[in-house]
């Protein structure tokens, strides 16, 4: 039997700046964008209807049923096609790094590629009906992300060495939105600038902002221990929230540097999820594969 496989890639906003509401109330963002090779995995075969089971060590609490932002996608060009999907959950649910956003955006591209046909026209402003991030996740490579995440822009930034961490908490964006002193923040520089190399995009990052980071951490105080535990590692050059968190990240300038920090994270808070990564184009790994 035909089996389609589709990773999800995990989406960190290295930089995310809130620059305004709109009168629908929808948040206008400024944000750049990388992808990490740390993420979930489905599996995607022929069935006379459209259905989802769950597995893997972050499954727990989460619902396979209708409102599953995997169905959601799948039935989006399932054009009557039906589809047994199977998702190995490895992203904590609610944490700021886009999982139930890429796991749709996966199920697209996988039910496309079960079906054997092209993203039909209009597919952009569907998944952007299903959550701001989906557009974003659907492209798995560098960008930089406007409007309220309809207006991308592909970037290329170089290889960054990472340490993802999260205090196992969920967060729920709309408490992080209705907590939000400013509404109306500086964006990014309208030109970005040419980084060499981890070390030069880093020094740029730190003057750069996650307006949502004050806010989440008034509401879920565990993200500011993360970021304390991250500021501390050696060789962290900068620490900070991922989306609206709970999800942190420490930039480090090799990635051997981050995989000692992790090691010595995981030593110290066994009850976290902590994943080292090197952040950037996950494209070719987000690709559907037959099986």
């Amino acid at each position: 039997m035909t089996c389609i496989e589709v990773f999800a890639p995990a989406k960190i906003n290295l930089a995310l700046h809130v620059t305004g509401q709109r009168a629908d109330g929808y948040h206008l963002l400024d944000s750049l964008v990388a992808f990490a090779p740390v993420g979930d995995v489905l599996q995607l075969r022929p069935a006379e209807a459209l259905s989802l089971t769950l597995a893997g060590p972050e499954s727990a609490g989460l619902s396979p049923g209708p409102d599953n932002l995997a169905l959601r996608g799948a039935a989006l060009v399932a054009a009557g096609q039906g589809a047994a999907i199977h998702l190995a959950k490895h992203l904590p649910v609610a944490s700021g790094i886009g999982g139930g956003s890429a796991d749709a955006a996966a199920a697209v591209r996988g039910m496309l590629a079960l079906r054997g046909t092209e993203a039909p026209a209009g597919l952009g402003q569907d998944l952007l009906a299903l959550g701001a991030d989906l557009p974003m996740c659907r492209m798995n490579a560098p960008l930089r992300a406007r409007g309220i995440g309809e207006v991308l822009e592909p970037l290329s930034l170089p290889p960054l060495p990472a340490l993802l961490v999260n205090p196992r908490l969920p967060v729920a964006t709309p408490a992080i939105f209705r907590a939000l002193a400013c509404r109306s923040n500086p964006p990014l520089p309208e030109a970005l600038p040419v980084f060499a190399g981890p070390e030069p995009l880093i020094d740029w990052l730190a003057w750069q902002r996650n307006d949502l980071q004050p806010a989440a951490c008034a509401v879920e105080p565990a993200i500011g221990a993360v970021l304390d535990a991250l500021r501390q590692l050696p060789g962290c050059r900068l620490a900070r929230m991922s989306g609206s968190g709970a999800t942190c990240f420490g930039l480090f300038d090799t990635e051997a540097e981050a995989l000692q920090a992790a090691q010595l994270l995981r030593a110290a808070r066994s009850g976290w999820w902590i994943a080292p990564a090197v952040l950037g184009d996950q494209t070719q790994r987000a690709t559907p594969r037959r099986q």
